[in-house]
C-alpha cells in the first residue's frame, strides 16, 4: 500500500499541495492549513525528506519525541503536531494503519486565565486610541473573540434591536451578542469611515471583498455590495492567499495585538494579557455582577456549560472567595522589612582575580 502512495505521488501533485487541497475540500480554516502544511513540512524535513508513505509509526513517533524532549513544545502544540501528521496519513495518503490508533495524544493541562480586574481594563483602554481603542472596548463589551471582531461585515451591525450577530464563530457556529450602548456613535463613525473605502472601491471597480462558501458565484454582486463590507477594513488592498485575487481585506489581527501589547506595558500591568484576555474579563465581570451562568456560556458561544465554570473558578479566590484565616489575626505592626545579609563571603578569585572575557 505504501508503495502505491509513493507511485501516485510521484505521477499526481506534490504532496504538500495534496494536502492543501485536502484541507479546502474539509472546509477547514487558512489558519489550520497553514499549522497543517508547517508540521508535515517539518516532520519531512526532519527525516532527511524521505517521502512520509516510505515513513510510519516509528518515525512519527521519533519526531514527536523530539518535539517534546529536545524542543520543549507544549502540550497543545504537541497534539497540533499529531493532529497534522493523521491527517497527511489518513485524509491524503488514504493509509489507515494500527499505530495510527496507538499513538497517545498529550493532555494539555488545565490553565486559569487571566482576568483584569475594571480599573485595569479601564486603565488599559486609556492607553489605545483610534480605531485599536474600538477593537478593544467591542472585545470588552461583547465577548468576541478577535477573529470574530475583525470578521464582522456591516451587515452584521443591527442598531435596531442593539445586537451583533457572529457569524461563522469557533465550531462554525453562529450566535447573537448584545451591542454596547456606549458604543453605538464609535461604530456608527468606524462604518461612515468604512463605507468611504467602499465608496472609493465600487468608483474603481475594484475586486470587492471576499465571500464564503462561494457565495460570490451565486450572487456575483454581493463581493461588492455595502452589506458584506468589513467594518475594520484595511486601507489598503491585500493579496488573497489562497486565490491570489488583490482586494480590500480586514484589519489584520497582529498589528491591534501590538498595540494592546504596549497599551498593557504603559498601563503598568504586570500579567501577561492579551486581547484575548478581554474575553475573559467579559465573562467574569458578569458573573460578578450577577449574570446567570447559562446566559454568559450563550453569549461566549461554548458548546458546553463546564467551559464557562472555569470563570467561577477565579471568583473564588481574592476579595470573593473565602477569607484567609492569617486576616483574623490581631498582630503588632510588623517594622520595616529589610534584605538578609549573607553570612557567606563571596570567593577570592571574584575579589582579587575578574573573569577575563575569552579569547
Amino acid at each position: 500500500m505504501a508503495e502505491k502512495a509513493v507511485a501516485s505521488a510521484a505521477a499526481g501533485p506534490r504532496l504538500l499541495d495534496r494536502l492543501r487541497a485536502r484541507i479546502r475540500a474539509k472546509h477547514y480554516s487558512l489558519r489550520t492549513e497553514q499549522a497543517y502544511v508547517f508540521w508535515c513540512r517539518a516532520f519531512i524535513r526532519f527525516h532527511g525528506l524521505r517521502h512520509p508513505a516510505q515513513m510510519g509509526g516509528p518515525e512519527v513517533e521519533a519526531y514527536l519525541t523530539h518535539l517534546a524532549a529536545d524542543r520543549g513544545l507544549s502540550p497543545s502544540s504537541h497534539g497540533q503536531a499529531l493532529s497534522a501528521l493523521l491527517f497527511l496519513y489518513g485524509e491524503v495518503l488514504g493509509l489507515q494503519l494500527p499505530w495510527m490508533d496507538e499513538i497517545g495524544r498529550p493532555v494539555p493541562p488545565k490553565r486559569l486565565p487571566v482576568v483584569l480586574s475594571v480599573q485595569e481594563v479601564s486603565s488599559v483602554l486609556a492607553e489605545l486610541e483610534g480605531v485599536n481603542r474600538l477593537l478593544a472596548q467591542l472585545l470588552y463589551g461583547t465577548g468576541l473573540r478577535i477573529s470574530e471582531a475583525l470578521r464582522l461585515r456591516v451587515k452584521d451591525v443591527d442598531f435596531t434591536h442593539r445586537a451583533i450577530i457572529v457569524r461563522s464563530g469557533k465550531g462554525d457556529k453562529d450566535r447573537v451578542v448584545m451591542l454596547p450602548a456606549s458604543l453605538a456613535a464609535a461604530l456608527r463613525e468606524q462604518l461612515a469611515q468604512a463605507r468611504a473605502l467602499w465608496a472609493d472601491d465600487a468608483a474603481h471597480d475594484r475586486g470587492g471583498v471576499e465571500l464564503p462558501h462561494a457565495l460570490a458565484r451565486k450572487y456575483p454582486r454581493a463581493p461588492q455590495s455595502w452589506a458584506w463590507f468589513w467594518v475594520f477594513p484595511q486601507d489598503r488592498h491585500s493579496t488573497d492567499p489562497r486565490t491570489g485575487v488583490i482586494r480590500r481585506h480586514h484589519l489584520f489581527d497582529q498589528s491591534f495585538q501590538r498595540a494592546f501589547k504596549r497599551a498593557v506595558q504603559s498601563a503598568g500591568i504586570a500579567r501577561p494579557a492579551t486581547p484575548h484576555t478581554l474575553r475573559h474579563c467579559f465573562a467574569t465581570h458578569l458573573l460578578q455582577s450577577g449574570a446567570d451562568i447559562r446566559t454568559v456560556q450563550e453569549l461566549l458561544g461554548h458548546a458546553d456549560v463546564s467551559t464557562t465554570m472555569i470563570y467561577t473558578h477565579v471568583l473564588k479566590v481574592g476579595g470573593l472567595g473565602s477569607r484567609s484565616p492569617l486576616d483574623a489575626l490581631q498582630l503588632p505592626p510588623a517594622p520595616m522589612m529589610q534584605l538578609p545579609k549573607s553570612d557567606r563571603k563571596p570567593p577570592v578569585n571574584a575579589l582579587v582575580f575578574p573573569e577575563l572575557p575569552s579569547a
